[in-house]
């Protein structure tokens, strides 16, 4: 039944009838799975709670508050909100009721969270010292704030103080409640990193509101999403640990490949690009995607693991020195990764990429040993662009495009780049497919590569520059600064590798200590 439907009341029956079947049927509702419920479970704790809560009682073990604020009860905020809609109209429009309560709910929340906060704050100040240097604060009195919770607004007064030393203030209790500068709650920034994550800004703001009820601006959404998303690139580069719930049970593949980002015009400027007038207007974004494939489909296909999947994407440099092991901004974020996923415990690495000569130089300084394998379908795509340069959309075009697709897959190098070499001397484009194949024949070893059940595409990686890139930074109309695009690629990189709550457990940990 959707909630905003119901059945309907008997029209004789008044208001405060009508909502007094309301409760006595919740009530009884909640009876019948308090009865179905194993006896001493949580499930059976929790519903006799809500039932205390219908009823307007307190259970006899709950521990006494110490708020002065007097909470509502459930049921005497279902009388005061449901009464008057039930009175507005024959038919009770559940939903509404539903959001309207649920507002009040949270404001009443706010208000005893407010209070239970100040209350501590008094009781149990945390210790008066710089969180810099360590020592003793000068007192320069209480200031009050007001934060943006999940639940509403709260005002606290905290202690402000002065470090003579460090010749700077701060508030440690705030520290020590897990608030920040930003005016916002641990809670409300996940969230706002999550939406702003996922889609843009502006619906982000409008998600935050209709799902969890919390009113922040585009703007404001953009600011907390881009700041978080610059603290977890940190985190990144600082956090290198071993993942042992990912250590690698068979052959670990490692992706890369780039896609362009649209920027700002600074961001751009005097950079060469794909514009009539040879000018710019992207930046590539560059990206790792490491995975394991260790079950077949019944054509003998490698399938990804599922949950396998992790990425790391920024907008740096991937070029590298032809002498020397100084490594690319690049480099050291694939290397960073791969130790995450246990690359020096697994028995083979296997590389994949395009064909670019950043991503096989790379996998030489890191993975001197590694299988290196140029995706397939790249390939074919290079054949299938010939093919048309050589013959446009003529029918002798898929049938030369058809034949050398099966030197390719059978392994007839020599036949494949002898076809190619027939035209290179007229065609340009023929010359540089024919260079493009002879530099990477020994990549494209694909009878062998299946024979020991390999994957030979980079579907994962298509697939990651997609989603983490494209659908949310390639979007009509946006265009980033290197800044902006690197934080949401690194909140994205992180909420898709399953990283997230590690981040944010980290943090409560730092807020601890």
């Amino acid at each position: 039944m959707s909630p905003r439907k119901r059945p309907p009341t008997d029209p004789t029956s008044s208001p405060a009838d009508q909502a007094q079947e309301t409760l006595l049927a919740m009530e009884v509702a909640l009876r019948q799975k308090i009865g179905e419920a194993p006896e001493g479970s949580e499930e059976k704790s929790h519903l006799q709670e809500l039932l205390s809560l219908l009823s307007g009682q307190k259970t006899p073990e709950a521990p006494p508050t110490a708020s002065k604020v007097p909470t509502p009860s459930f049921a005497s905020i279902l009388e005061e909100m449901g009464v008057p809609m039930i009175r507005s109209s024959r038919r009770l429009d559940f939903g509404a009721m539903e959001r309207a309560m649920k507002d009040r709910m949270l404001e009443e929340t706010a208000r005893t969270l407010e209070s239970r906060l100040n209350e501590e704050i008094t009781r149990h100040p945390a210790p008066f010292l710089c969180p810099a240097c360590g020592r003793p604060l000068q007192s320069k009195g209480m200031k009050s704030k007001t934060f943006m919770t999940s639940f509403g607004e709260v005002t606290l007064r905290r202690r402000y103080g002065f470090c003579r030393s460090c010749r700077k203030g701060c508030f440690p209790d705030d520290a020590r409640l897990g608030l920040d500068a930003t005016g916002f709650s641990p809670e409300v920034q996940y969230l706002a990193g999550l939406f702003g994550a996922e889609t843009d800004f502006l619906e982000a703001s409008t998600l935050l509101f209709c799902a969890a009820r919390i009113r922040l601006p585009e703007k404001q959404v953009e600011r907390l999403a881009k700041s978080l998303g610059e603290l977890i690139d940190q985190d990144e580069r600082e956090h290198v640990d071993l993942e042992p719930h990912r250590l690698p049970q068979g052959p670990l593949y490692i992706g890369m490949d780039g896609t362009g980002v649209p920027m700002q015009s600074r961001e751009t400027a005097g950079r060469k690009g794909k514009q009539k007038d040879g000018s710019s207007k992207t930046r590539e974004a560059k990206m790792i995607d490491i995975w394991e494939a260790n079950t077949q489909n019944e054509r003998g296909i490698p399938i990804r693991d599922p949950g396998s999947v992790s990425y790391s994407a920024a907008i740096e440099s991937a070029s590298c020195p032809d002498v020397g092991r100084e490594l690319s901004d690049f480099a050291r974020r694939v290397e960073r990764e791969a130790t995450r996923r246990g690359a020096a415990q697994a028995r083979q690495i296997v590389v994949i990429g395009d064909g670019a000569a950043w991503i096989w130089k790379t996998a030489e300084y890191l993975f001197p040993g590694a299988l290196c394998i140029v995706d397939r379908f790249h390939a074919k795509q290079h054949l299938s662009e010939l093919s048309h340069a050589l013959f446009g959309d003529s029918p002798k075009a898929e049938e030369w495009r058809h034949c050398r697709y099966e030197e390719l897959d059978e392994g007839r190098m020599d036949d494949l780049l002898k076809e190619i070499g027939i035209y290179a001397s007229r065609f340009p484009e023929a010359e540089q497919c024919r260079t493009y194949f002879q530099n990477n024949r020994e990549r494209m070893r694909y009878p062998e590569f299946r024979a020991r059940g390999l994957c030979t595409s980079s579907g994962v990686v298509e697939a990651g520059c997609k989603s983490i890139v494209g659908s949310r930074l390639k979007k009509s109309g946006m265009h980033w600064s290197v800044t902006g695009a690197n934080a949401i690629l690194a909140l994205r990189c992180t909420i898709k590798s399953g990283r997230y709550e590690s981040f944010w457990e980290r943090k409560a940990r730092q807020w601890a200590a």
